[in-house]
């Protein structure tokens, strides 16, 4: 059960916003688990900095150190043939997670083979485009949200923010991350299908926000974020 100040409980009987299905195939709105990475600020990557045994170039010893955009990637003074990089190239240090994502965008056009062959697979490959969720409660593992933040994000005061329940289990709200968009390989294995996906008027909504996000223009006032927002508002006084 939503609350009652939240969109989902103002325009949407329940059941209506998340819906069941047996797709083996991502679209757009559909619940996936993808293994994401934590955005830093500041980038870090694997410097080698030595080798157990100096005969060995499959194995060596790394620090992690920071990266600054405004410099060029020099080439690491010790190679390892474990971590192949060509020039302007660097393996990228970050923590990543499995989450439950929000599937926004899927693969284009398929590219034929004759316009690819004899060309790295990495320049057509298809991806997916999601948005993950992070767990809003608080516990041993998570600092979670304030409630004071939450209930902003639930009366839809920032566009790269959502707040939802997910039908899958586990935290009782999540936050999704509009502003952490991002490409998720879409091999079978780099995500996990799981039985939920949004509703056609679901996905209109969160299409709604997403464009308000993205393009930062005025949102259409017969639109269902716009008549949400001034019912909240009217409601606040």
């Amino acid at each position: 059960m939503y609350p009652d100040d939240s969109i989902q409980f103002a325009f949407f009987s329940e059941g209506d916003w998340w819906e069941k299905n047996d797709e083996r195939v991502p679209r757009r709105g559909s619940l996936i688990w993808a293994i994401v990475p934590y955005v830093d600020q500041i980038p870090y990557a694997f410097d080698p900095v030595g080798r157990r045994q100096p005969d060995r170039h499959n194995d060596a010893e790394f620090r992690i150190v920071p990266m600054d955009a405004k410099q060029s990637l020099g080439q690491a003074d010790l190679p390892v043939a474990a971590f192949p990089v060509r020039e302007g190239e660097t393996w990228a240090a970050y923590r990543s997670k499995r989450r439950p994502c929000l599937v926004l965008g899927c693969p284009g056009e398929r590219v034929t083979r004759d316009l690819t062959m004899g060309k790295p697979k990495s320049g057509t490959a298809p991806t997916l485009l999601v948005a993950p969720y992070y767990g809003a409660d608080r516990s041993s593992r998570r600092a979670g949200y304030r409630p004071e933040f939450l209930e902003r994000i639930r009366h839809l005061r920032y566009p790269q923010f959502f707040l939802d329940s997910l039908p899958i289990g586990g935290v009782a709200e999540s936050v999704l991350r509009l502003d952490q968009l991002q490409p998720v390989g879409a091999h079978y294995k780099s995500y996990a299908m799981t039985e939920y996906g949004l509703s056609e008027d679901a996905l209109e909504v969160m299409d709604e926000l997403l464009q308000w996000f993205i393009f930062r223009e005025a949102l259409d006032a017969n639109g269902s974020i716009a008549m949400f927002k001034h019912e909240v508002e009217s409601a606040l006084g």
